[in-house]
């Protein structure tokens, strides 16, 4: 859940889409359609529909094998993958810092 709702949200490959949503969910004139197109630009927004269309084809249910277990499920699950996402973020930036640091120690002069 957490990759599905990463990759649409943050990851190049649907950035057309995502600009597209972007752009008309702030001039569409319908609330509906407004609100249906922000959730493919925010990541917590889309891990919640993510999960529950996991929800409703695995049949899985949390603690209790009756509506109690689903509900609890649709809430705990986009939890732990939002956890799981902003971890992933984090090392990307840490990667990316020391990524940078490293090519600024190589390009500079050494000095004599």
């Amino acid at each position: 859940m957490a990759s599905v709702s990463w990759t649409v949200t943050q990851e190049e490959i649907f950035s057309e889409i995502r600009d597209y949503c972007g752009r008309h969910s702030k001039t569409a004139k319908n609330i509906f359609v407004r609100k249906f197109l922000y959730v493919f630009t925010c990541e917590y927004c889309f891990s919640h529909w993510v999960t529950l269309v996991v929800l409703i084809v695995s049949g899985f249910r949390l603690l209790y094998d009756n509506w109690l277990g689903f509900l609890a499920a649709f809430f705990v699950l986009p939890w732990l993958a939002n956890q799981w996402m902003s971890v992933y973020r984090r090392i990307r930036v840490e990667i990316k810092y020391e990524k940078a640091m490293a090519d600024e120690i190589t390009d500079k002069p050494e000095i004599k």
